[in-house]
């Protein structure tokens, strides 16, 4: 079993059994699995981390109307396909590790209308990992009673990245 399959297996097991599941009673009683997109080892990225951004608080839109503050902790360059992407890592105060809110053209039609989420390991001798094929939907995309930073306009890729959670639309349900 893969590290990702590991990941995958587990993620399951917590939103099927863990009290603390995003999932409402009644998605909870049907629920037998997300739907992923398999493996891409193309998608998992070891890119130099730029810092050369603009420094500042960034507030970043909810999907409740809020605001949640961020900042710009530097941006990827990487390709898809052949076709040139950028995408901003952010840093709060609440944790060391890096936050990618994004959108791709997969967005509202095989993934979230709203846009995934990765969390990215901080910056070693100036280089991140950046490994796609773990991109996960907000909790706000099971229950709307989560509020979840929205992508902004910066990170919004016009290719596709097929890789992490599909739509929750597309989940394991019971019969």
């Amino acid at each position: 079993m893969t590290e990702l399959d590991d990941f995958r297996v587990r993620k399951d097991h917590f939103f099927a059994h863990d009290a603390r599941s995003p999932l409402t009673p009644d998605q909870h009683a049907d629920f037998q699995g997300l739907a992923y997109f398999p493996e891409n080892p193309a998608l998992r990225i070891e890119a130099d981390l730029d810092t050369n951004v603009e420094p500042g608080e960034v507030r970043l839109q909810t999907s409740t109307g809020d605001e949640q503050a961020h900042r710009r902790a530097g941006t990827i360059r990487f390709e898809v396909d052949g076709e040139p992407a950028v995408l901003t890592l952010f840093a709060s105060e609440e944790t060391d590790e890096l936050f990618l809110p994004f959108r791709d053209s997969t967005t509202g039609k095989e993934t979230y209308p709203a846009g995934r989420y990765l969390d990215v390991e901080p910056a070693v001798d100036g280089k991140v990992v950046v490994d796609l094929n773990f991109a996960y939907n907000p909790y706000c995309a099971y229950n709307p009673h989560w509020s979840c930073p929205l992508p902004p306009v910066e990170n919004w890729l016009k290719v596709p990245i097929r890789a992490g959670e599909k739509d929750f639309g597309t989940a394991r349900l019971g019969p």
